[in-house]
C-alpha cells in the first residue's frame, strides 16, 4: 500500500527516486516500413526520442541499441535528432549495445556520451556497402527483352536487366567515398581521444565488444541495469519509453487498415521484401 501510494504522489514528491528513461531501437534502418516490418527511422523513433528528453528530473537518457545498419541518411537523421535534444535539455546520453550496433546502427550509438557493449556485442562496420543482381543472362534464357527509354542519358544507371558499365560502377564507388568520409568525420568528431591508431578501424570490419573497448570505439563493458543502478543508486528507476497505444491496445502509427484490402495485399508484398533485406543485413554479422 506505501508503494502504491508513493506511485500516485508527483515525481516531485517521492523524494530521492531518480528516473532514468529507457529507449530501445532495434531492427533495419530504413525510410518507410509498415504494420508488418517496423523499421528504424526518424520517423518512427522521433516520437520516442522526444517523449524521453521531455522527461525534466531525469539526468540522462539511456538508449539500447541492437540494429545491423541500414540508410545512412536515417542514421544520420536519427543520431542528430537524438544530439540536438542532448543539448537543448542539458542530459547526458548513454547508450547500451545489444547484439550489435554495426555500420549505421554504430552511427547511431555515437551519439552518445559513452557507450556501453556486452563482450560478445559487435560493435564497427564503418563503411558503406551497396548490393544489387544482374539478370542479363537470365532475360536472355526466358526469352525476355528488355526496353528502357529514358530522358537524359543516365537515367537508367546500374540497370539490373543491362549489362553493368564500368562508367556507372565507378560514379557509385564515387558517392560511397562520400558517404564513407561524413561517416568517417563523424566517429572522429564524437570519439575523440578515445579511438585507437588501427589501419581497419574505417575498412568496414566488425568486432566483438571486447575488442570494440580496446579499439576505442565503446568506452567499457556492461548491461544497462547494472550501470545505471551503480551510476545513479539502488533505488534508481528505469522507465522504458514506448509508443502510445490506442483505444484497443494498437499501437498507434503502424497502420490502421482492418481487413485485407488491395492496399493491405501490398503492404504484405513490400513487408516481405522489406523483411529478406533486413535478413541480409542481420546475417552479415551471422545474427
Amino acid at each position: 500500500m506505501k508503494n502504491l501510494f508513493r506511485r500516485l504522489l508527483p515525481r516531485s514528491m517521492r523524494g530521492g527516486e531518480i528516473v532514468i528513461p529507457v529507449i530501445r531501437l532495434q531492427g533495419a534502418i530504413m525510410s518507410g516500413g509498415s504494420q508488418f516490418r517496423p523499421t528504424l527511422s526518424l520517423a518512427s523513433t522521433a516520437g520516442l526520442i522526444e517523449k524521453a528528453f521531455s522527461i525534466s528530473s531525469a539526468p540522462a537518457v539511456a538508449i539500447s541499441i541492437n540494429s545491423p545498419g541500414g540508410s545512412p541518411v536515417q542514421s544520420r537523421l536519427i543520431f542528430k535528432r537524438i544530439r540536438d535534444l542532448a543539448a537543448e535539455k542539458n542530459k547526458k546520453v548513454l547508450v547500451f549495445v545489444e547484439d550489435v550496433a554495426a555500420s549505421g546502427g554504430y552511427m547511431i550509438a555515437i551519439a552518445g556520451d559513452e557507450i556501453f557493449a556486452d563482450p560478445s556485442s559487435i560493435v564497427g562496420s564503418i563503411g558503406v556497402v551497396s548490393a544489387s543482381f544482374g539478370f542479363t543472362d537470365l532475360i536472355k534464357k526466358i526469352g525476355v527483352e528488355r526496353r528502357v527509354y529514358t530522358a537524359g542519358a543516365n537515367k537508367a544507371t546500374l540497370d539490373p536487366f543491362q549489362p553493368e558499365k564500368a562508367e556507372d560502377v565507378e560514379r557509385l564507388k564515387k558517392l560511397q567515398r562520400e558517404v564513407h568520409e561524413t561517416f568517417i568525420e563523424m566517429v572522429k568528431e564524437r570519439r575523440r581521444g578515445k579511438l585507437k591508431d588501427d589501419p581497419d578501424l574505417f575498412t568496414g570490419l566488425f568486432w566483438s565488444g571486447k575488442k570494440g573497448l580496446e579499439l576505442g570505439l565503446v568506452d567499457a563493458l556492461g548491461d544497462m541495469r547494472t550501470v545505471l543502478k551503480d551510476r545513479y543508486g539502488p533505488k534508481a528507476e528505469l522507465k522504458l519509453i514506448t509508443a502510445p497505444r490506442g483505444l484497443f491496445g494498437r499501437r498507434l502509427g503502424l497502420g490502421s487498415s482492418l481487413g485485407f484490402t488491395p492496399e493491405a495485399a501490398g503492404a504484405v508484398a513490400t513487408g516481405l521484401v522489406d523483411a529478406a533485406e533486413e535478413r541480409a543485413l542481420w546475417s552479415r554479422f551471422g545474427l
